[in-house]
């Protein structure tokens, strides 16, 4: 096999803009089919990017059930997830699955089950575990260049429309499931450890209509393992903020743009009162992580940010949402994942103008 060929599951938004895009980008990934409910525009997809084979939903199995591709993409609401996963592996074909993994632990083991049955690979979709200048950083992180590591702050947020799905309970939608989850990974990932205790205060937007099912914003703390603590608030209701700090018994890292695909993130350490820019090395992090699960299919290699990484995240999220609930903190007890991200996992892909949007 020279190439993997990939179903798109779910032609929104994301693919659209981000993944599909990507795909010319490597060397070694090539798209063969699209699945979505909408056929107008699966039809000017296909034309666009020269794609061979479309279907519905009704016609995944059959697609499935064919020699056309090799993996799936899936992009579709949170809660259809373990679903098309679980029926693509079944049927022999690896999976790459946005986060978060599932809806719940016990799909997230359904799906990993899955996985190791069919002797294929699923790797949930951490596209920055491949990005150059975040794999810089928790390299540098891991040699001591703070210190220990002690602290981590976060706040990420912007103004979400009233139309977009992610508002929804019946997806598991919400603020903390769709960029807490980038918090949360980070931390996990750069304390090298899991959480053990959550607490949370969540907010609906002061009567907004558009947060009657989840919140508009929620603020975290989690206490880690050696009296280490994350705190992160996230957001759909405020102007643009994308940013984390690290702050070690050493040192302090910076890190701007730290989370959203369309920049590089900017690091900055401080330490001994000086301030030090990290280069920066610009990727299509989509690229990034397609190459690297493309790689991982093709020498046999199972990826690190697989469904162990994926429930995780899963299990400290219902656990924050609890929290929230109850106004009380709540244990936190879930494995570490096998594998962390590091050198291996990285991935220079160029960027790329050309894409076709709805």
């Amino acid at each position: 096999m020279d190439k993997v060929r990939y179903a798109i599951v779910g032609a929104g938004w994301i693919s659209q803009e981000a993944f599909m895009p990507s795909v010319a980008q490597t060397d070694t990934a090539e798209m063969t089919a699209i699945v979505t409910g909408n056929s107008d525009v699966a039809a000017k997809l296909a034309e666009f990017y020269g794609i061979e084979h479309t279907c519905g939903y009704d016609g995944y199995d059959a697609l499935l059930a064919s020699d056309l591709i090799d993996a799936v993409y899936i992009a579709l609401p949170n809660s259809m997830h373990a679903d098309f996963a679980i029926r693509a592996m079944n049927a022999g074909k690896h999976a790459m699955v946005e986060k978060p993994l599932a809806i719940t632990a016990a799909e997230c083991e359904a799906m990993i089950a899955a996985a190791n049955a069919n002797n294929v690979y699923m790797m949930t979709a951490y596209r920055l575990h491949c990005e150059a200048t975040t794999i810089e950083l928790l390299e540098r992180i891991r040699a001591g260049e703070i210190g220990e590591a002690k602290h981590f702050s976060s706040v990420f947020g912007f103004q979400t429309p009233e139309t977009n799905h992610r508002l929804g309970r019946e997806h598991w939608g919400g603020p903390l499931q769709d960029i807490g989850i980038y918090c949360l990974n980070a931390a996990r990932n750069i304390f090298e450890d899991e959480p053990i205790e959550a607490q949370a205060v969540r907010v609906h937007g002061n009567g907004d209509k558009r947060f009657s099912e989840v919140e508009g914003s929620i603020a975290v703390t989690l206490r880690f393992p050696r009296d280490r603590l994350a705190q992160f608030t996230v957001s759909f209701e405020i102007g643009d903020i994308d940013s984390f700090h690290v702050l070690g018994s050493e040192g302090v890292i910076e890190v701007e743009k730290s989370y959203d695909f369309r920049t590089t993130p900017e690091i900055s350490i401080v330490k001994g009162g000086k301030k030090q820019r990290l280069p920066v090395q610009d990727s299509d992090q989509f690229g990034g992580q397609l190459a690297y699960f493309t790689d991982c299919i093709l020498t046999n290699t199972p990826p690190s940010s697989d469904g162990g990484e994926g429930m995780a995240d899963v299990i400290a999220m219902h656990a924050i949402e609890k929290a929230a609930e109850t106004g009380q903190a709540q244990p936190i007890s879930a494995p570490a994942p096998d594998k962390r991200p590091g050198t291996d996992n990285k991935r220079i892909i160029p960027r790329t103008d050309r894409r076709l949007v709805f």
